[in-house]
């Protein structure tokens, strides 16, 4: 297939080229070009031209939950069947938001294995997948009704093992909440990272509050997650020793949103959402964390510490995986459109140890291609008009039509 546009962002943060296409051939790119040059060289070719519109990779939401049930109000229906079910309805929705692939960072134990497995023999169509297993905190700590509770460098070491031996592919540990007394220890962060490092996996952390984020540095993790109330010294150490951040804006920005009209038209009666609920109690804290994110992330970006996107989506009726709101804050923010797709494309690549495969528009690499109307570079909310995904070069969603398998399967 050649795929055409008026305009091709590569990925890498500031390259956009202009009446090139891209010909993709056994799951790959195969070669760049006119489209006078390809349509010559290969006539047998189908030829699809999007005119005014932007190619671009695939997009990468690198904190997801895809089995996340626990804010629905009947979660008393959702044994295994129904969290896969529900997991694999959320995979699938990424199509729609030109997402191709997705970290998983904690569901339920087993889920996103599963539904890899599934996808590899072809009983699915669903985005690439790497994934922790369920998330690792102190006992009483955050999310410990959801995640594993272990206390002590060797259980950490120990819970980490039961989750190699059962497929994870990265660790998440958890060691902040709402407060700024830090969860787990010193000596248990530096175990968590020490085992999974020598076991040749990489480690994300939640941590949103100091003195939490500075001793995850000292530790050494892969990634922060949200490091909401990070300084500008935490952003350069995190620059200078190679751990990159995963801020999302997204889900704060909302949870702050949510609370406050909560609060001004219900007037902080119960929600649905037991989740929500006990975020509701929490209110005081998701302002100033919406205004760290809107006053400071561009400081931070600007020390060079590698970002990635991500959108955290736990709430009960929230939207699933949106990426394109989570770019379109960095922008309002005050970076540039193709530097916001570069933090949801090559830089999640790079993380994952996988840019020799995908993340770039480059010959060589899969075919996880994104084509959205007008031109990304100057509007970054065009990522809302998607209209064609490929994933390996077959076609996942075209035209407002979600395909879930071979031999034209759609949705």
């Amino acid at each position: 297939m050649i795929i055409c546009a008026k305009y091709l962002m590569t990925g890498d943060g500031k390259t956009v080229l202009e009446d090139k296409a891209v010909l993709t051939k056994d799951g790959k790119i195969e070669k760049i070009a006119s489209k006078e040059e390809l349509t010559k060289a290969y006539p047998e070719e189908e030829v699809k031209d999007y005119g005014e519109a932007t190619l671009l990779p695939g997009l990468c939401d690198m904190h997801a939950h895809l089995g996340y049930y626990y804010s629905q109000p009947d979660t008393f229906n959702y044994g295994p069947q129904l969290i896969m079910l529900y997991a694999l309805q959320h995979a699938q929705s990424a199509f729609e938001r030109g997402i191709t692939s997705v970290r998983d960072m904690s569901s339920a134990h087993g889920v996103c294995k599963n539904l890899k497995l599934a996808a590899e023999k072809g009983f699915v169509k669903i985005p690439r997948i790497t994934h922790t297993d369920t998330g690792i905190c102190m006992t009483g700590g955050h999310a410990w009704d959801e995640v594993e509770e272990v206390d002590g460098p060797w259980e950490v070491r120990k819970e980490i093992r039961k989750q190699v031996r059962d497929g994870a592919e990265w660790v998440k540990v958890l060691t902040t909440h709402r407060s700024h007394i830090p969860e787990l220890t010193q000596e248990e962060l530096n175990a968590a990272v020490d085992e999974c490092h020598r076991r040749g996996i990489k480690c994300g952390v939640h941590a949103g509050t100091n003195p939490g984020i500075q001793m995850c540095i000292d530790a050494g993790f892969d990634t922060i997650e949200h490091a909401t109330f990070m300084t500008l010294d935490h952003a350069k150490q995190m620059a200078e020793k190679g751990i990159a951040w995963t801020p999302t804006i997204m889900a704060y920005t909302l949870l702050y949103d949510i609370c406050k009209e909560n609060l001004e038209k219900n007037a902080g009666k119960p929600v649905n959402d037991p989740v929500m609920q006990k975020e509701m109690k929490d209110y005081q804290y998701f302002e100033p964390a919406y205004k760290a994110y809107r006053d400071h992330f561009k400081e931070f970006y600007d020390t060079g510490v590698t970002v990635i996107a991500g959108t955290d989506m736990v709430m009960y009726q929230s939207p699933f995986l949106p990426l394109p709101r989570e770019l379109q804050y960095m922008v309002e923010y005050g970076i540039t459109p193709a530097q916001a797709i570069q933090t949801a494309t090559s830089n999640p690549a790079k993380v994952l140890g996988v840019e020799n495969e995908r993340g770039l528009v480059k010959e060589g690499l899969d075919a996880d291609l994104l084509v959205v109307g007008g031109d990304l570079s100057k509007d970054i909310t065009c990522l809302n008009d998607v209209k064609l995904v490929t994933l390996g070069g077959e076609r996942v969603f075209e035209d407002g039509i979600r395909y879930v398998g071979t031999h034209n399967m759609f949705m």
